[in-house]
């Protein structure tokens, strides 16, 4: 059911019309997120009420999610018509063709020499401060959203929707969202967010590192990918986003991450693979082309487990 999600989204995506008729599974669930968040995560509360009232934002939202899911996928034929609809079902979760066209942009902009577009395309995939960066610093963003997307966008959601189907799916893509809307370091959701961050960062564990894995694997430098990650992984900010970054960094012979500048302001953070240059344009191009074997590698895995089980 993963594989077969997996092929629909890689062919057609999310399709425009689609988007404007009826939006997308992941913005109703936001929508419900901003909903909560007013109402649960008030100024006037305490630290330790506000810690509270996030896990119970966290569980309203998981029990609207999971109950229909799971009745959803009880009741589904075990027929090749309940197979295809599970799949269909699934496919909207899945987000391969969206990324590769968002960095694919970074490039055609870039080609055009034309910093103020790639900064603009670059700012629709990370959340950084893109204003003031030159075509490295634009580079070194896309591959990073690249490799922790991969992880996130793909991997962990397939990973978890293997294991469990419909419910484990579309749980780790609500746990993603929320994680993304209030798993904030600051003052407004260090203390709501932070179980939804923390749910995160444990659903994401092993996805993560299997992205890791995946990328040094199909990659032309797998040694090189391996030692980077080994080496630099556990010195990223994120406990789980340093091990796809690194293999990529790893891979493309490049560094990544490094010091950002966010709204709030910089943040210093190591490099991953220091002594190696800066990416540049080249460099996105080989880490697209690096992105559909990780693609192929994992329809492989799925194929090879379908057999399995």
């Amino acid at each position: 059911m993963m594989l077969l999600a997996l092929v629909i989204d890689t062919i057609f995506g999310w399709p425009q019309r689609l988007y404007a008729r009826i939006g997308h599974p992941v913005s109703w669930i936001g929508h419900l997120i901003s909903y909560l968040d007013r109402i649960l995560n008030r100024s006037s509360y305490s630290e330790k009420f506000r810690r509270l009232t996030g896990c119970l934002c966290l569980l309203i939202i998981l029990a609207i999610v999971l109950i229909p899911a799971i009745l959803i996928q009880d009741n589904l034929p075990q027929t090749l018509t309940g197979f295809i609809l599970g799949a269909v079902l699934c496919w909207p979760m899945m987000a391969a063709r969206s990324l590769y066209h968002h960095v694919d942009a970074v490039v055609n902009t870039l080609s055009l020499d034309s910093l103020e577009l790639a900064r603009e395309s670059v700012a629709k995939i990370v959340g950084r401060d893109t204003s003031v960066l030159d075509q490295s610093g634009i580079s070194r963003a896309a591959l990073e959203s690249l490799a922790e997307n991969t992880s996130d966008g793909i991997v962990a959601p397939i990973f978890w929707g293997a294991i469990f189907g419909l419910p484990g799916l579309l749980m780790y893509k609500t746990v993603n969202t929320l994680d993304s809307m209030i798993g904030h370091q600051n003052q407004k959701y260090q203390s709501f967010g932070w179980a939804s961050a923390k749910l995160d960062d444990l659903m994401n564990y092993f996805p993560a590192r299997l992205t890791g894995m995946l990328i040094a694997v199909v990659s032309t430098k797998p040694k090189e990918a391996f030692l980077c990650m080994i080496n630099d992984a556990r010195a990223h900010c994120s406990p789980n986003a340093g091990w796809p970054e690194s293999a990529m960094a790893g891979a493309l012979g490049i560094r990544l991450s490094g010091p950002r500048i966010y709204d709030q302001g910089t943040e210093d953070h190591p490099y991953l693979n220091e002594m190696a240059p800066d990416p540049d344009l080249n460099s996105i191009l080989v880490a697209l082309s690096l992105y559909k074997k990780v693609l192929v590698g994992i329809a492989i895995i799925l194929i090879i487990l379908s057999i399995m089980v």
